[in-house]
Order: structure tokens, then sequence, then C-alpha cells
């Protein structure tokens, strides 16, 4: 973070610092900036006397926002129902809540809406800049973003040549194969993401590199019939965990890719009647609000804030301040709950 705030100033202060200096809100700096009647005298003062204190000078793009820029930010993500995608939507929310920005949400089900949303949708014209969450881009679809002139942040995914921000997953896998170690389990089973997913999600084959990793340190061999893969989502969790819990030999404990394949798993016990975690162990991914409610023990990744964050780095852009590729890997932690 050092590095970070480093090249901010040496870029000079941005509309951020002057909301600071002035105690005010970015969304106040903004009105002023765009002489909206809407401002006090004595805020509109405050914001002033800011700018000459610190030098700002007001950038072009923040200049082309007072003659019709849509003063809107995009949102792409898989499945606006996906708990962890809407727990980092309300991180950008949050962070944009006393701004004058806009939120356009552009969900992908399908291969033909990602299309749409890369080169339809997502427009110059629509939006000021573009958030891209769990999505990888290609290189034609970061190519044909820059050609728009349209500021793009990737937020749990990354790419060499686009500012993103996210989690080390294998590390978290990592953690939770300790976790379940440490409790004297050395019979591991894996419920994951297919390699082969529509979107090309990766985060579920890194979180089982980490476990892997942990296994092989702790001098507990592998045994690749643990490990079942599936489409996303809780029913085919539950089959993957059925299948693996009704083996002659079944795995003491399970570790899933996300909370959601956790549930399932948790309903494939109950329905062969194992007691939790007497018989079977379960351990999760994200921490998403309904494992609290059940009592999941799960890897916590700041879902907020890496949605909040990667609002920070794309309002960057907007206004003209491009630093290069930028990854940031924000902390895990496990959290025992009754599950294991």
């Amino acid at each position: 973070m050092g590095a970070v705030s480093e090249r901010r100033r040496s870029r000079g202060p941005t509309i951020r610092d002057v909301a600071r200096r002035a105690g005010v809100g970015v969304g106040t700096v903004s009105r002023v900036l765009n002489d909206s009647a809407s401002v006090s005298p004595e805020a509109h003062a405050r914001v002033h006397r800011a700018m000459e204190q610190l030098g700002y000078r007001r950038s072009a793009i923040a200049r082309s926002l007072s003659v019709g820029r849509a003063h809107a930010l995009g949102v792409v993500a898989p499945f606006f129902t996906t708990p962890s995608v809407i727990e980092r939507l309300r991180g950008v929310s949050d962070r944009l809540a006393e701004l004058d920005y806009n939120i356009v949400l552009f969900s992908v089900e399908t291969r033909h809406q990602r299309a749409d949303a890369f080169h339809d949708f997502a427009r110059h014209d629509r939006v000021d800049g573009l958030l891209v969450i769990s999505l990888p881009l290609t290189d034609a679809e970061i190519d044909a973003l820059r050609h728009d002139d349209l500021p793009v942040v990737m937020i749990d995914v990354a790419h060499p040549r686009v500012v993103h921000v996210g989690i080390d997953d294998v590390h978290g896998g990592e953690l939770a194969a300790r976790h379940l170690l440490a409790k004297g389990h050395t019979r591991i089973g894996f419920v994951g993401d297919t390699t082969d997913n529509v979107f090309g999600f990766t985060s579920s084959e890194r979180r089982l590199k980490g476990f892997r990793r942990a296994l092989r340190e702790a001098g507990v061999e592998r045994v690749p019939a643990l490990e079942k893969r599936g489409v996303y989502g809780r029913e085919a969790a539950r089959a993957l965990a059925l299948s693996l819990l009704r083996r002659d030999d079944p795995p003491t404990a399970v570790f899933a890719a996300s909370d959601v394949q956790a549930f399932g798993v948790l309903e494939a016990a109950g329905t062969l009647g194992l007691r939790v975690p007497e018989d079977v162990a379960v351990i999760g991914f994200d921490d998403i609000e309904m494992a609290a409610v059940i009592g999941l023990t799960t890897v916590r990744q700041p879902l907020r804030a890496t949605g909040a964050r990667g609002a920070d780095l794309l309002l960057d852009a907007i206004e003209g301040r491009r630093g290069r590729p930028l990854e940031e890997f924000k902390p895990l932690v496990v959290i025992e709950r009754r599950t294991t």
C-alpha cells in the first residue's frame, strides 16, 4: 500500500484528497467542480480553499463530466444472485454512496451475455468506467475497452495489463487444509468447480492447489478419488458430496471451494444421517452471511473490502491517474464454527 500512496503523491492530489482536506464528501467536491447550485456557500469556499492548499488541478476527465459524460460506473459480474458477488457489490455501493455516480449492472449468465457486456452494453457513452468481477478478460476484450478509452479494474481475477484487486486463493486453500489437519483429519475430501466452466473461473482450482500443497507439506498422501468437481452450485455440490460420503472409505472431512458448495456438502451429510462434525467435518470458503447463521466453519475473505477497493481504483483511473497494473492481496482467516 505504501508504494501505491507514493505513486499517488507523485501524480498530485485527487478529488478525494480535496474532499478530506475540506471535510466534505467527494460528491460535494464533484458538484463544486460542476458549478452546482446545490452546494452551500460555506462548503463551496472550503472546497476551493482545499484545492488551492493542495494545488489541485482539475483533470480532463473531470472536466468532461460536466459536458455530457454518463457519470456512471459499469459492473460486469456473473450471476448477481451469487452471494459472494452480492457482497462485493455491496462494497462497491458503500464506497459510492455519497457520490453522484450511478451503478449500471450487467449480469452475465451465458456466453452471449458476456459478449454483449464487453462489446455492446459497456460502451464509453453509457459508463465512465468498468468493474469486472470474477470474469477473466481476454486480450481482445481489453483491446476493445482501451480503444473506447474506457477505464477498467478487475476484482477477484487478474490480467497483466489491467489494474486488479483480489485475494491469495492458494493461501486460502492452505489455510483450510491446515485447519482440518490440526483437527486430526488426514483423509480429506474436496468439492469444487470444473476446470472447463463456461466463464473461465479459476478460484476453485487455485484453492485446490493450496489444499494439495498443505497436505504435501504435512506428509499426508493425496487421494485423487476424494477430489470432486462439478458445476458451481449447492445442488451439484450435494451430488458430489453424496458420491464421496457413500464410499466404503469416505473422507472424515471435506473442504468445499465456496460456502454455497459447503451448504451442499452439509445437505448430503444430513441425507445420509451423518453427524457434523463427529462423522464428517466441513469447511467452506468466503464467509457469506448465511455461513454464520448455520454455523459453518469457513475461510473468510474480505468480499466487501475488495469491492470497495476496486471502486477506489476505478475512480482513480477515471480521474486520469492510471498506474501500472496493481495486484493487492487482502488478508484471509479461518473462522471456526460448529462444523469442524
